[in-house]
């Protein structure tokens, strides 16, 4: 059996099978961040998913062109640089930069392409796509002298999200990016500029203005992966408008099924509650570093719940995150020194490997992936402490190891021991051969607060980041 994936659009597991007719390329485009201010940790749930998925199709041997957009203009960024003062360029790059600093922390594949709204060649493409619906009666100049989308020439609008529209109030046009579903009515195209826009505008047929929200997607994501899509992702708050908005522009223009396969991550709550700045559970990546935990941390703790299900995000999990991370440490240490240089060769536990991708072939079942990993840990320490792993074995396990680790990406990054800590170490290690055992443990902890964990085993002391 094949990879079987969640399909928003028919809500029904489907095989996954890629346009391409050798069956190896696939088109993947996901929604990436809205650069006002530093992404929070619900917005890299998403983008976490997003990554576990594109390291196992490439894993299962598939090769995956990836686009992830920036949206640098919109009514956020504009709002935001006003009130920062800075020219909208500038603004939003603070925020570029920031974003992929989180994402090379949080160890995320980055995408072969990161388009951005703004850039001449995709605000060009959008406006020859608004000129094409506009030719077919589909977009109208309104009297504001904005360009709306007409709702009504799009029958399948709201399939998507399983919206049933005869029970909705049309409501007129929107010019909001973003409006709640009792609010459904014809969206913006292009949006006439107005004084909040300050300089942010363009030259258009239709005079000055900027695009909306949903059509900068369609135009970046066709651009650039042609007009039919393997699969496009996002959070389930993409669903309504923003995704069925892009399917209703991309078919009208191109006359063809934008996308075969919508995978959508569900919402992140903090300690049981929706995160929110006014009740203190909001957090961005920088904001758990500062609190003394990793990206790696954070990257177990936000991926090991299947992407479909509701993540209660907390401060104890990440603590528990740090522990199952320590054990993985502990025993990729254990196989290594046992290895020794060893050539791998086949062990009945080697098996798990496969266990480990056909969970995640079922729409990446990520708890049922790391039972069997967990439950070789188990068993090959027990191995190992009654001598029944040999080395040659022992580097299969590693190799297995790094096998499906290539998915996951929570190996430790070799760290190297800063010179006072080593010295630290020695001191401590003389203390314990005088029986100064105040000393000892006093050492243990100047080590401790240095970011350095020692333990002691039979070969001598070994030390892990904390």
């Amino acid at each position: 059996m094949g990879i079987r994936l969640f399909n928003t659009y028919t809500r029904q597991l489907e095989e996954f099978t890629p346009l391409d007719p050798a069956g190896q390329q696939v088109k993947m485009y996901t929604c990436g961040p809205t650069v006002y201010n530093h992404a929070h940790i619900g917005n890299f749930r998403a983008y976490l998913f997003e990554d576990l998925l594109q390291r196992h199709l490439e894993a299962r041997g598939y090769q995956v062109e990836r686009v992830m957009n920036l949206t640098d203009v919109d009514d956020k960024t504009i709002r935001n640089s006003r009130e920062a003062g800075r020219r909208l360029a500038d603004f939003t790059a603070i925020y570029k930069d920031a974003f992929f600093q989180d994402v090379d922390t949080l160890r995320i594949k980055r995408a072969q392409h990161f388009p951005a709204a703004t850039e001449p060649r995709y605000i060009e493409r959008m406006i020859s796509m608004i000129q094409q619906l506009e030719s077919q009666g589909i977009a109208y100049q309104a009297e504001d002298k904005s360009v709306y989308f007409r709702l009504s020439k799009f029958p399948d609008y709201g399939k998507l999200a399983h919206l049933n529209l005869d029970e909705l109030r049309p409501s007129g046009r929107i010019a909001n990016d973003e409006y709640e579903k009792e609010s459904i009515g014809d969206f913006a195209l292009w949006k006439a500029w107005d004084e909040k826009d300050g300089d942010v505008a363009w030259d258009s047929p239709w005079g000055r203005g900027r695009p909306g929200w949903h059509i900068e997607c369609s135009a970046m994501a066709t651009a650039l992966l042609g007009p039919e899509i393997d699969i496009h992702c996002g959070g389930v708050d993409n669903i309504f408008p923003h995704h069925e908005a892009e399917i209703a522009q991309s078919e009208c223009c191109t006359g063809k099924k934008f996308v075969r396969y919508w995978l959508h991550c569900a919402h992140l709550m903090v300690d049981g509650q929706k995160m929110s700045k006014k009740l203190g559970n909001f957090y961005t990546l920088r904001d758990l570093i500062e609190k003394g935990f990793t990206g790696r941390e954070a990257r177990y703790a936000l991926l090991t719940v299947n992407y479909r299900l509701p993540l209660n995000f907390t401060l104890p999990g990440l603590e528990s995150a740090r522990a199952s991370l320590a054990r993985i440490d502990e025993w990729v240490d254990r196989l290594t020194a046992h290895a020794a240089g060893a050539s791998p060769t086949a062990t009945p536990l080697s098996d798990f490997t496969e266990k480990f991708f056909a969970a995640l072939d079922e729409d990446l079942n990520i708890s049922g992936a790391l039972a069997p990993l967990f439950d070789l840990i188990r068993e090959s320490n027990s191995a190992l402490n009654r001598s029944e792993l040999s080395p040659a074995e022992a580097a299969q396990l590693l190799a297995d190891w790094r096998r499906i680790d290539s998915v996951l990406g929570f190996e430790r990054e070799a760290a190297a021991i800063p010179a006072d800590v080593l010295a630290l170490v020695e001191q401590r290690q003389q203390a314990r051969a005088d029986k100064e055992w105040k000393k000892s443990d006093e050492l243990r902890d100047e080590i401790l607060a240095k970011g350095w964990v020692v333990k002691d085993t039979k070969e001598g002391p070994k030390l892990t980041p904390r």
